[in-house]
């Protein structure tokens, strides 16, 4: 496999809002908007010339956490299947599939076909998980994530690639088992791994195609990418090319005549672009933002105005 954006260029992608709902990030607006404000937004970007739009994906969220992460996150697959029909070329992504909840094959069967419906455009985003009472409620040892999610890989690498599959592994058996459609993609859609800590970053380097970083400042950032860098030399993978992504700041194009909080790059299009070139100087081929709002109608202009305004301006 190799990187899926084309070279030379800082592409941009977001996460939709509405779709998950944590209480760290959504707008108040997202708790009344429903399917037509999230299908008018996918079409911004989709118009916008963004290389992807997101989805989360959360099952059930404890009591003890709603406070903080809301209970608002619409299923991963039934939802980019839907986001599949409504857009023509933007790319859909998972950020990220809890690979260990689903048995791998049933992983394999869902992305196949998101990528025959959507003519080749899915990216299986990936990812340990982090909420141990989620895992609980599986039956799954939380323990155990990181090492579930390496065989899980490694068997969805497979059913991917071939029709038939054959894998023997710790958690999955498979014997010569056959699975069509197959995806459109060759040889098979691109995955990409999220996660910053030091076992993510060892885990991007063996099996991903890209990098979805999580909780990557400014900061940490350039050592992160030289790390992983060294990490995939170690696999022996250093001269395969691959997406290496960041998340930016929360943005608003122009002057906000509202609080958009101290934490959000506001400013004029060549002030953004001059901030988020940062990203691409240290490394990054994609950046994923997302835009402060006060409603559907004025995140769908924010989307307008990045595309047209800042976008043009970040390879120059």
């Amino acid at each position: 496999m190799a990187a899926i954006l084309p070279p030379g260029v800082l592409h941009y992608g977001m996460q939709l809002p509405i779709q998950s709902q944590s209480k760290l990030y959504a707008e108040s607006w997202e708790e009344t908007a429903g399917p037509d404000e999230l299908a008018a937004i996918a079409r911004a970007c989709d118009r916008g010339g963004f290389a992807y739009i997101a989805v989360c994906d959360h099952t059930a969220i404890p009591r003890s956490h709603a406070p903080m992460m809301g209970t608002e996150w619409w299923d991963t697959m039934t939802t980019l299947g839907w986001l599949a029909a409504v857009t023509d070329n933007v790319r859909l992504v998972s950020h990220v599939a809890v690979l260990a909840y689903r048995h791998p094959m049933m992983t394999a069967k869902a992305f196949a076909t998101l990528d025959v419906i959507s003519k080749g455009r899915a990216i299986i985003g990936a990812g340990a998980g982090h909420v141990e009472a989620e895992f609980e409620m599986f039956g799954l040892d939380f323990k155990d994530r990181g090492a579930a999610l390496n065989e899980a890989l490694e068997l969805l690498d497979l059913a991917l690639r071939e029709e038939f599959t054959t894998f023997e592994g710790k958690r999955y058996n498979v014997q010569d088992m056959g699975q069509r459609p197959r995806p459109v993609q060759g040889p098979r859609p691109p995955i990409w791994i999220g996660g910053s800590a030091g076992a993510a970053l060892k885990r991007v380097a063996k099996y991903a195609d890209g990098w979805l970083p999580q909780g990557s400042p400014r900061e940490t950032f350039p050592v992160q990418v030289a790390e992983l860098r060294r990490l995939r030399e170690e696999c022996g993978r250093g001269d395969e090319p691959m997406d290496i992504g960041a998340i930016t700041e929360t943005l608003y194009v122009g002057t906000p005549d509202w609080e958009v909080g101290k934490n959000t790059l506001a400013g004029g299009p060549e002030q953004l672009a001059e901030s988020l070139r940062w990203y691409g100087d240290q490394g990054a081929n994609q950046i994923q933002i997302r835009f402060r709002s006060r409603n559907p109608n004025e995140l769908t202009d924010q989307i307008e105005a990045f595309s047209t305004q800042v976008a043009p301006l970040l390879n120059k």
